[in-house]
């Protein structure tokens, strides 16, 4: 049986994505509609060998739609998103208008599938270095108790969309050919050649928006409200792949050996640690995979219960448009790695 899909954004980057990973993870799509502003309207775009056609978002959705994955803003989230879920289709949201909705399921399939039973027409896929942090620190969790994490991410131009790639590029292009670089729009700051350490607006207490979402989206799906909690989140001359340094302190002592087991056999990691030649991963290395890659596991010789690690994920892939259609997934199609295993 095949399923009636719409994905709302589909010419944007998370868009565009989730296009290519309903083909690659064969998800039984009987129809596709895609959908995007008014300006992209008549666009072609290619699935399973065949041309479709981008449609105007109208001032709603089609009544007969089983699923919608919504790869736009949170104003367009939430302008059609309930609507869409009174109609009887599935809504998978990656935006945050609902993620810190109590009412709304926060999910990562490898982490708390059983959440998504919960759901009453919408789920919410969750921020991107958020959904990197929680695979990576959710075995560690379930064996030894996460009491506070300090976290700094190294996130990739592409996770502020076509823009971002595109910002980089042309001032690469400009350094390459000795030319004047234009004016950063993007982001606030030339990012070729350097760091910026702000990712949305700053808020309570100095943090950034991107901060508090790690830390109030990683509370909920873990289950853990009272975890101690802080990020610094930094933009890098990355195009693909976020990164995180993790330092996590744990209800009880736990070894590297047993860290490195528990995460060697945990759904959705994969360890690169000692004796590989070169015992941690790398954004190229994710690029283009949906698996979280861990390595530099260590103590922290500064508490005695410490941990320290260092995680890579594709941004777009996992951190967005994979995780949204596992979802799917798991409540479509009941299993958390696709048709073909259900």
């Amino acid at each position: 049986m095949g399923f009636r899909v719409a994905i709302v954004g589909a010419t944007g980057a998370v868009g565009s994505e989730m296009l290519k990973i309903l083909e690659e993870r064969d998800f039984p799509v009987d129809r596709l509609l895609p959908l995007a502003s008014p300006r992209s309207a008549g666009k072609q775009l290619r699935f399973r060998g065949e041309p479709v056609t981008v449609e105007a978002l109208g001032s709603s959705l089609p009544k007969d739609l089983d699923l919608a994955l919504f790869a736009a803003s949170k104003d367009i989230a939430q302008q059609y998103a309930r609507a869409t879920a009174a109609q009887g289709t599935l809504v998978v949201d990656n935006s945050r208008a609902f993620r810190l909705d109590p009412d709304v399921p926060l999910i990562v399939p490898e982490v708390n599938p059983e959440a998504a039973a919960g759901h009453s027409g919408i789920i919410a896929n969750p921020n991107c270095s958020t959904i990197a942090f929680v695979v990576a620190i959710a075995p560690l969790h379930r064996l030894a108790g996460l009491e506070r994490a300090t976290i700094a991410t190294y996130q990739a131009v592409s996770g502020a969309g076509n823009p971002g790639l595109r910002e980089l590029e042309a001032q690469t292009r400009a350094w390459a050919h000795d030319q004047a670089a234009p004016e950063p729009s993007a982001f606030p700051h030339p990012i070729l050649f350097n760091l910026i350490p702000r990712i949305d607006t700053i808020g309570a207490l100095g943090y950034t928006g991107e901060e508090w979402k790690m830390v109030h989206e990683s509370r909920k799906i873990l289950n853990h409200p009272e975890a101690r909690i802080a990020v610094t989140c930094v933009r890098v001359p990355v195009l693909r792949s976020h990164s995180l340094a993790i330092f996590a302190e744990l209800a009880r002592p736990l070894g590297v050996a047993e860290a490195c087991q528990a995460l060697a056999a945990a759904d959705g990691v994969q360890l690169v640690q000692e004796p590989a030649a070169e015992p941690y991963p790398t954004p190229l290395q994710a690029a283009d995979t949906d698996t979280v890659y861990v390595g530099r596991v260590r103590r922290d010789p500064s508490h005695p219960r410490g941990l320290a690690l260092w995680a890579v994920m594709d941004q777009l892939r996992k951190g967005a448009a994979s995780n949204a259609v596992q979802i799917a997934e798991l409540v479509l199609c009941g299993s958390r790695h696709g048709p073909a295993s259900s």
